[in-house]
């Protein structure tokens, strides 16, 4: 299923997508996309729907794929040559870190250039989302405990994230930094979370371009290897890292984000996601 919501910020309503494109309103049935919501046995209930039934809507705006996220979590460096593009080496286990759940919008919602902002940046990334409680996961489980798969744009500031001392949070939290979305695909329709295809625009201009096949840290292990650390939550959603193009990388001066610009991005079978970048709001 392609699951969704939709309608004003702080005010959105579930939904699906039926089989030739159409949007369901689902508030009818499930309060929101949260929560039980997400467990295998609720989206088997909502899979057993005739969307026919369901009534149809033209939504004005799509807005974040899963509401009551309570962590998002981010994993740094996890295609080798990403790594190599920031002058950095890959990495022997996972680089984590969180992006505040603040920064989380819909993912055709403006993009906010920080003020004092020097190195706004892009990253395109599979996000997974959980579905059911994990904690201490055996690899071979862990695909058990996920939801399904989202787009995630990983906005991020690169002189707040790494001249500014301290962690990389303060580059990557900023609000709207955290587009998700359209759809939450779920599970059983992407087989291989190892074997799609993302890329990345700016103003029409193809910056990124990879395949998850490429990732050091695969999803399965990502999602055992956090258990360990700390229990993954219905609703959490974990960034898995970048291919290469990113903004920093840019051979032989970087390029950075200004406002104006737009940001296009998608992953195969996903969706894909369109943001302007404007001024830094109060």
């Amino acid at each position: 299923m392609k699951l969704l919501r939709y309608g004003q910020a702080g005010a959105e309503k579930p939904a699906l997508m039926d089989a030739i494109g159409k949007v369901r309103d689902l508030s009818g049935i499930v309060s929101d996309l949260s929560g039980v919501a997400l467990s295998d046995a609720e989206l088997a209930k909502l899979k057993a729907l005739d969307p026919a039934t369901l009534p149809e809507i033209t939504p004005e705006r799509i807005g974040p794929c899963v509401a009551g996220t309570g962590k998002f979590i981010c994993v740094g460096l996890n295609y080798a040559d990403h790594a190599r593009e920031t002058g950095k080496a890959p990495p022997e286990e996972p680089i984590l870190f969180m992006k505040a759940t603040s920064a989380i919008i819909g993912p055709n919602d403006n993009v906010e250039i920080p003020r004092s902002s020097l190195k706004a940046d892009w990253e395109v990334e599979l996000g997974v989302v959980i579905g059911t409680r994990a904690k201490y996961v055996r690899e071979e489980d862990a695909l058990n405990h996920v939801a399904g798969y989202c787009v995630v744009n990983d906005v991020s500031e690169r002189s707040f994230q790494s001249e500014r001392g301290g962690q990389w949070t303060k580059g990557k939290s900023h609000d709207t930094f955290g587009p998700i979305g359209p759809w939450l695909v779920t599970r059983d329709e992407v087989p291989d979370p190892q074997n799609l295809s993302l890329w990345l625009d700016v103003d029409g201009v193809r910056r990124q371009t990879g395949t998850t096949a490429t990732m050091i840290f695969d999803v399965k292990f990502l999602v055992s290897y956090i258990s360990q650390f700390m229990t993954l939550e219905p609703g959490d959603i974990i960034a898995t890292g970048t291919p290469p193009g990113v903004g920093m990388g840019i051979k032989p001066e970087p390029v950075f984000l200004k406002s104006g610009q737009v940001m296009t991005l998608g992953i195969e079978g996903l969706g894909s996601q369109r943001q302007l970048t404007i001024p830094a709001g109060d």
